[in-house]
């Protein structure tokens, strides 16, 4: 159901203090991520293979997680370390080594935590980041659930010509405020890019950043977008990261940096348009799932919907490329897209 041999957006880096853990259902599997005494970051199934319970239950003193049930202990590899109830004798011949927790390899970059899903040992690829931008200048983080499918979830985050409709607000977008754009696009890493090039007309929030800001718009498999906004010296940078909980569920993670000084003094008024933006997204892929459920066919036109016939297809040559173990082929071709939005 979904892509493997990638990495996904787990949890914002401050969402876990040194010595602490937490429950996480991902691509509808159950996840225990933990960070270390030390700082480090781990991911373990969240099932105790003795007798299955959750192992986010019990206790977790920064080195070892303690299973609630009877005591067993596992370190951040998953191995087992100790089992209370061996006599003496019994644990001299005990296989205590080859009792072990799976392990998800767990990486943080730039104040965010990424679990990779995959077959053990394989080579793992690049954590998707945001360019120019270090984990010292991450501002802000929003973070919403939505009732629909990984691909609807996706596909409403790329699609370029809703935003007079869905997010028709005074402090965004009117709904006389549609003309017509042309963007160029060209392929890139497991994606595609919108390449650089001047907000348009409509887009009024970024004059406040000052100078001539230009804007790229790069997104990657597995729903991973991130726009980048340069003006002048300083940067303005956004991360949105699709997340499936499970088939029917997906959770957003929109993480925004900046280096403009001024512009931390108005996070408080940013973050509620933040999560009206969100919530406005959430609000219409769900009245999107009623008419769903009747199974429609959908059409997909040119030029809007080109972007999500690419992430299609961009799976589809993914997976074509595991099952023949063959060296992944972008579908996507350098174009011009018009629409009007």
């Amino acid at each position: 159901m979904f892509l493997r041999e990638l990495w996904y957006f787990a949890l914002p880096g401050d969402a876990l203090k040194p010595g602490t853990m937490r429950y996480q259902q991902m691509l509808n599997e159950p996840l225990l991520i933990g960070r270390d005494s030390a700082g480090g970051v781990f991911a373990l199934k969240d099932i105790c293979p003795h007798r299955g319970i959750p192992l986010s239950y019990g206790r977790f003193d920064g080195l070892e997680v303690e299973c609630c049930y009877h005591g067993w202990r596992f370190d951040p590899s998953g191995a087992c370390t100790r089992i209370p109830s061996l006599t003496e004798e019994q644990r001299a011949g005990f296989p205590l080594q080859r009792i072990r927790v799976q392990r998800y390899p767990c990486r943080e970059v730039q104040g965010n935590i990424w679990v990779f899903f995959g077959a053990e040992g394989n080579a793992l690829p690049e954590i998707p980041q945001v360019p120019e931008v270090t984990a010292g200048e991450l501002r802000m983080t929003e973070q919403a659930e939505f009732s629909a499918d990984l691909d609807h979830a996706v596909m409403g985050l790329m699609d370029p010509a809703h935003g007079p409709f869905v997010h028709r607000s005074w402090w965004w977008r009117s709904g006389d405020s549609i003309h017509e754009k042309a963007k160029q696009f060209g392929p890139t890493e497991l994606g595609f890019s919108m390449l650089p090039h001047r907000p348009s007309s409509n887009s009024s929030i970024y004059k406040l950043f000052g100078g001539v800001p230009e804007t790229e718009i790069r997104f990657q498999l597995p729903g991973v977008r991130i726009e980048h906004v340069r003006t002048g010296r300083h940067v303005f940078c956004g991360l949105t990261a699709v997340t499936p909980v499970d088939a029917d569920h997906t959770r957003i993670y929109q993480v925004m940096y900046w280096t403009i000084p001024w512009l931390t003094w108005f996070k408080p008024l940013l973050r509620p348009f933040a999560r009206a933006f969100l919530n406005q997204d959430r609000s219409v892929v769900q009245r999107q799932r009623e008419g769903l459920a009747w199974d429609p066919k959908l059409m997909l036109i040119n030029d809007a919907d080109v972007q999500a016939r690419w992430y299609l297809r961009l799976k589809k040559e993914f997976r074509a490329a595991q099952t023949e173990q063959r060296a992944f082929n972008n579908p996507v071709k350098a174009t011009t897209l018009r629409w009007r939005s």
